[in-house]
């Protein structure tokens, strides 16, 4: 009588990883643990089980040990965040600039604990080329945003394409860049609160109410405004301010100089 018993399944064919297959397997390992414990907690052994493979194979791809590892994973985590600012120039500005800032709010989201150290400073694995790599997602962000503007960040005339940005308008955006990286850190601080959207939309305001206080007195910044305005709608996110600040700059009429005289 013969066995009807299934014979077993054939083993599974052992692929070998490529050099550059293996680095990103043990960077996607680090960054998983870096996203939500701060970097110097982290183990080169949780490493390892993580991605499953021996502590020795990850010292023979980061021969420098936590520290090369962590840069590795923080250039790769920086490259990502790049990523995020990058959108098509279609469509009203300040549309463009929210759907920029919910891919930011969702890496953040996702990277809550890593995001947080790494921004905060203070880590025992903190260096200048970590700084570097830091301030290069800065300056890329600012690129960015600037180019929504119809700038672009250099300094100098441009005989072809957008003109370059002037020094209160580039400053005016580096210190916008600042103030979402401050509100990411707050917003994580206090629990994720309010919702992710909520928070976009409060940060689109805040740029626009920065391009609106800068053009009062910088000429550049008041041409760039003017342009926007005429690409903007009335149910975009500067026309649903406009609704509701414009009463409220109503009720301000009284500082104004023809009404001193007035009275």
């Amino acid at each position: 009588m013969t066995s009807t018993a299934a014979a077993p399944p054939p083993p599974r064919a052992y692929r070998r990883l490529s050099v550059e297959e293996r680095r990103a397997q043990l960077l996607a390992a680090a960054l998983g643990l870096f996203a939500h414990r701060a970097p110097d907690e982290v183990s080169l052994d949780e490493v390892a089980v993580a991605a499953g493979v021996s502590r020795p194979l990850v010292y023979r791809y980061f021969p420098g040990g936590r520290q090369q590892l962590y840069e590795a994973a923080l250039g790769s985590a920086a490259d990502e965040l790049t990523l995020c600012f990058s959108e098509p120039p279609v469509g009203p500005p300040t549309e463009r600039v929210a759907r920029v800032l919910d891919r930011y709010l969702r890496f953040v989201d996702e990277h809550d604990t890593g995001f947080s150290a790494l921004l905060r400073g203070g880590s025992v694995v903190e260096t200048s080329r970590t700084t570097t790599i830091v301030d290069g997602v800065r300056r890329a962000a600012a690129e960015a945003i600037l180019s929504h503007l119809g700038r672009i960040g250099g300094s100098g005339p441009q005989s072809t394409g957008p003109r370059s940005a002037g020094p209160r308008l580039r400053m005016m955006v580096r210190s916008w860049i600042a103030a979402v990286e401050a509100a990411s850190l707050i917003w994580l601080d206090e629990g994720k609160r309010p919702p992710a959207a909520e928070l976009r939309g409060w940060l689109v305001d805040h740029l626009i109410a920065l391009l609106a206080a800068t053009a009062a007195t910088d000429e550049e910044t008041a041409s760039v405004v003017r342009d926007l305005l005429a690409l903007e709608t009335s149910d975009g996110p500067a026309g649903r301010l406009a609704e509701l600040v414009i009463p409220v700059v109503a009720e301000a009429a009284h500082l104004l100089p023809h009404a001193t005289a007035a009275d």
